[in-house]
């Protein structure tokens, strides 16, 4: 019986209602066949100890019967230590630790490792020699010393590669609990790629894309140990320069030194991999984000709740309607979690179905009640986001998986909740923690024997765990009172940042962008915020597209189109777009209404990016005599800024802000007050800075 097959068994224990085959796919990030299989494996069991069996519903719901507790004793505790490992997995646990090793390593070092006796680690000494034996390495013995593995870095890579690459997909986790064989902030590494697929216009499929992030992982690891690459076959074919460009930025964000061997190993790597064709919906990502905006807006209005400065929210929410303009319909998972969306958010689904038609008319279809749900989903996660950020509670990690997986998942709690994290612990440790240790636990595994209250989260953190935390909290509210500590002041690099902001604005007006940005870095180095704590990595700001030469001020225009027109001749002259993205621009407001108009008296006119955009831009004129655009109460229109984009996510922050400064109606007086486009450009930075955290 693997680990998992043990860990399930203890969660049907303690669940004596049952759960379902979707939700322990996804706590295990496996398919729902491998689960099924996981518990023919466990009715086998139960036959053979002559009890009834398990029984699964037609909704997926897995029902252990009367007696299921008497199978417990014949199965591990389920714990990190008493849990024994299978004779394979302890030559895979071995083998991982010997070859991510710099240098010998003792049998008493693997024993301890692997909570096993010495005597036992001799036993599994030609299994583990044949096993790496496969990667093309060796494992040599010497007296006093240990083993050691040889055999070229770059297979010592590549079996390591398909090590971790296997065990994930299968579902068990037990080389990355007893040994890490990557470094490096897998928040990071996965932007580094994604910014990088879309620079190259090469789009990596799902798995590939996974391979070459643990690659990167595996990558930093070594190298950090002093464990360079052997001469690779020199290369400049097509993956060269992406090759080059995601080494360039590991090296720069995951304080790493890379060599040109790496790039060109890399190269061979992507040579290697499959992608797929840019998604046709995707020239429309900017129509869909600036709907994504109109819709927030609606049901901010509608909820008396202001979710407009939520950039995951944001997000999210555009990257998921992406898909929805994308297909007629789209299969959801997990239909508990939807259920219990809808059971205790009534009001928020009904003011999403109210506000639907503003998504649902560009797209020529009625939602679906799931899609609509799905919405709420995004919803109630920026609720419980703005919510309990500012709740001090003290929260206990508790993570199965490898250090990376805990690195993410701390970030992406410290991102968007006021928590204290004060420890980081392994599943097993969680029934020696006493009730004083914190407020609650949050855990990726249900936990044995835990004094404290837990909330268990998939180890993405996605939004539905956000509403899963965030009814834990109300829970603890509503049971028992606040900690006492729940009204401290906290010292966060936000909080000082918000601060010191309004000081070094008033008393240094003029060198004020510039010295906030060295004050930022300074602060998040300070409290040892990663690169991944800033929202976008490479995504420039709006004021980096907004300078003095891309402002103009009264402007003469006939009317909306002479004005649309006259916004993007500028970009055309730069290179930044080609002629015929003007007339596209013209034609989508025609065909699809004044949906450009953002905000009273400012239009960002746009078109898809299959319609001669070349760089990500914008152009902002002001016109000296407002324009209607048919927008209504919205008219007329005096700012009309262009946008070229060149992807659906390089020019998403510095639109983000731009929509969040248009709230301010102190920002847009000063634009409209302004002299010259050096004053708007300085206006422009001061504000932006002015909204970010």
């Amino acid at each position: 019986m693997n680990q998992r097959v043990n860990t399930i068994a203890h969660i049907l224990n303690d669940s004596r209602s049952g759960t379902s085959i979707s939700k322990l796919a996804e706590q295990f990030q496996v398919s729902q066949r491998t689960i099924r299989n996981d518990l023919k494996e466990l009715n086998t069991l139960l036959q053979q100890n002559n009890q009834s069996k398990l029984s699964i519903g037609r909704d997926g719901q897995v029902i252990p019967p009367e007696d299921f507790e008497q199978i417990i004793p014949y199965i591990s505790a389920g714990g990190f230590y008493d849990y024994k490992l299978s004779p394979e997995e302890r030559i895979q646990a071995a083998a991982a630790m010997l070859v991510s090793a710099s240098g010998y390593v003792t049998l008493a070092e693997i024993a301890e490792n692997l909570f096993v006796s010495r005597a036992t680690v001799i036993n599994d000494l030609e299994g583990i020699k044949r096993f790496i034996g496969k990667g093309g390495l060796a494992l040599l013995s010497r007296a006093n010393k240990g083993l050691y593995v040889t055999g070229k870095e770059s297979d010592k890579r590549s079996f390591l590669l398909r090590l971790i690459r296997d065990k994930m997909e299968k579902g068990q986790s037990v080389v990355g609990q007893h040994i890490s064989v990557q470094a490096g902030d897998p928040v990071v590494i996965q932007k580094i790629i994604s910014e990088q697929e879309h620079v190259h216009e090469q789009f990596l499929t799902d798995s590939s894309f996974q391979d070459i992030r643990l690659y990167l992982g595996i990558m930093i690891n070594r190298n950090q140990q002093g464990e360079l690459l052997e001469p690779q076959s020199k290369t400049d074919g097509e993956k060269y320069p992406m090759a080059q460009d995601i080494l360039r930025y590991i090296s720069q964000y995951c304080g790493v030194t890379t060599t040109e061997n790496d790039i060109y190993l890399l190269c061979d790597i992507l040579n290697h991999a499959r992608y797929i064709r840019q998604s046709s919906f995707e020239k429309d990502a900017v129509k869909i984000q600036m709907i994504t905006r109109q819709f927030i807006d609606c049901i901010s209005d509608e909820l008396e709740l202001d979710l407009n400065n939520d950039y995951d929210f944001f997000e999210n929410l555009s990257n998921h309607l992406e898909s929805i303009f994308s297909a007629s319909v789209i299969p959801y998972p997990d239909q508990a979690v939807m259920d219990e969306v809808l059971e205790e958010n009534r009001t928020i689904v009904e003011v999403i179905r109210r506000k639907i038609p503003v998504i649902s008319t560009h797209i020529n279809r009625e939602m679906t009640e799931m899609e609509i749900i799905y919405i709420a989903i995004h919803v109630c996660a920026a609720i419980e986001r703005k919510k309990n950020k500012e709740i001090a509670f003290h929260v206990i990690l508790a993570c199965h998986a490898g250090i990376g997986t805990s690195q993410l998942l701390v970030e992406k709690l410290k991102k968007h909740f006021h928590f204290q994290i004060v420890d980081v612990i392994s599943s097993h440790e969680a029934q020696n923690i006493s009730e004083d240790n914190a407020d609650f636990i949050i855990s990726t595994v249900p936990l044995r024997n835990c004094r404290l209250d837990y909330v268990i989260v998939s180890p993405t953190f996605n939004d539905s765990d956000y509403v899963r935390v965030g009814s834990k909290i109300d829970a603890l509210r509503n049971s028992r009172h606040l900690p006492s500590r729940i009204n401290e002041q906290t010292i966060s690099a936000k909080g000082v940042i918000e601060r010191i902001r309004p000081v070094i604005y008033r008393e240094v007006p003029n060198q004020a962008a510039a010295l906030m940005k060295l004050l930022r870095r300074e602060i998040r180095d300070y409290f040892n915020q990663s690169a991944g704590a800033d929202a976008e990595i490479f995504s420039p700001y709006l004021h980096h597209l907004l300078s003095p030469d891309f402002i103009e001020l009264d402007v003469a225009c006939s009317d909306w189109r002479d004005a649309v027109r006259r916004s993007g001749e500028k970009l055309v002259e730069r290179g930044y777009i080609e002629t015929r993205y003007i007339d596209a621009m013209i034609s989508n407001i025609e065909e699809n209404g004044p949906y450009i108009v953002l905000s009273k008296g400012f239009a960002v006119p746009h078109e898809g990016l299959e319609a001669g955009s070349i760089r990500v831009g914008m152009y902002m004129i002001r016109l000296k005599t407002p324009v209607s655009f048919g927008a209504e109460e919205l008219d007329p229109v005096e700012f009309v800024c262009c946008l070229s984009a060149v992807d659906h996510k390089t020019h998403l922050k510095a639109f983000f802000n731009l929509v969040n400064m248009l709230h301010n109606e102190e920002f847009k007086e000063m634009l409209h007050c302004c002299q010259t486009p050096e004053e708007a450009a300085v206006i422009i930075e001061k504000y932006e800075y002015g909204t970010l955290g």
